[in-house]
């Protein structure tokens, strides 16, 4: 089974990447493939060049296993629709492997404000993140279109169509904060890894006078 994660990753944080890892090892996910967008189409343009989105989470997932850049939004033109992605991924890997959708709760209940979103459980399963001890949203329009998949077994046996519901740790950290922290010259330490911060102070992303990190 594998993973997709999208987002501008402007930067990747802790709040992207423990959730990706804690739905890797309970899922039994093969890989998860963090793939940053180009241009998102329901949000501001991203801060930094998409060369510089890539290469930091390229070095943020540096040695950690089944964790995997994907650039193919980077080099399309025209808006990073999720389902465009979707339908290449399928064509690649065959209609028979299981494709996972991995997002937050918010965007789950959102899900009919997306290009074309009714085709997006013909194409993946979706994994609907939440904080463990919370009740899931079931009131996405997403519910009418998929079955809920009550175990990983569920998944395994259907390459798409259904819907699972997963505790993850969810980091109150958002790139806005890191972003207006740096401009600031407050230190985003322990909120990314060490070596986003390292790339960001040596291309002096965010801030004209982006010091040594600490």
């Amino acid at each position: 089974m594998i993973g997709i994660l999208g987002g501008t990753f402007d930067p990747v944080h802790f709040g992207h990447l423990r959730p990706a890892l804690e739905v890797r090892e309970s899922l039994g996910l093969s890989e998860v493939r963090f793939i940053p967008s180009h241009v998102p189409p329901h949000r501001d343009p991203p801060e930094v060049a998409s060369h510089h989105r890539l290469a930091m989470v390229e070095r943020a997932i540096a040695g950690v296993p089944g964790f995997v850049a994907d650039a193919r939004e980077l080099s399309r033109p025209g808006p990073s629709f999720t389902v465009d992605t979707l339908g290449e991924l399928r064509r690649e890997i065959g209609a028979e492997c299981p494709l996972l959708l991995v997002m937050g709760m918010d965007a789950f209940i959102g899900l009919d404000s997306w290009h074309r979103w009714r085709e997006i459980p013909r194409l993946a399963h979706v994994v609907a993140t939440h904080r463990p001890g919370t009740e899931p949203a079931t009131d996405s329009p997403c519910m009418a279109l998929a079955e809920v998949a009550d175990s990983v077994v569920a998944l395994q046996s259907a390459p798409s169509g259904r819907v699972c519901f997963q505790p993850v740790t969810q980091l109150d950290i958002s790139g806005t904060a890191i972003r207006e922290g740096l401009r600031s010259g407050r230190s985003p330490r322990f909120l990314l890894p060490g070596s986003v911060l390292h790339y960001i102070a040596e291309h002096r992303l965010y801030h004209d006078n982006a010091g040594p990190p600490e």
